[in-house]
Parts: C-alpha cells; structure tokens; sequence
C-alpha cells in the first residue's frame, strides 16, 4: 500500500536524503511510498542497501529522461 509521495524535485539537494530517509522511518512494515525525482535516485539506492540491508524494496516505475519514480517500501 503506497502510503504517501514525496517528489524531491524542488527540495534542495541537501535536504533530500533526510526527508526520504524521514519518510522511510515513519511507514510501518508493508507499507510504501513512491519517490519523485529528476534523475535516477541510484545513489540513494547505495544508501538503503548500506544503512537499511534487506529492510527495504526498491521498484522503479518510470526511468526518465526527465522523472524517476521509485516505490520503496519497508519490510521489516
């Protein structure tokens, strides 16, 4: 279940990682949330898979060339 979105293409770079990183801690096992961005977040995937192992899902649903949609969900 997709909990909320949080489209990050006006939020400054800086602040990016904490508002999603923020969001991820606030969903409940199972529960989702698609990310909005305008380039390919996989720096961010590093970041889960380092910081989170086997915590979250990671699911594009569009891979630009101008919008990226990821729904990353929480596992445990």
């Amino acid at each position: 279940m997709i909990k909320s979105t949080v489209d990050v293409r006006e939020t400054p770079p800086a602040q990016r990682h904490p508002l999603i990183f923020g969001t991820f801690e606030d969903l409940a096992v199972g529960e989702q949330f698609q990310l909005v961005n305008d380039h390919d977040p996989k720096p961010l995937f590093y970041q889960f898979s380092a910081e989170r192992p086997g915590e979250f899902t990671w699911d594009y649903v569009e891979q630009g060339p101008q919008v990226w949609r990821v729904t990353i969900g929480r596992v445990k």
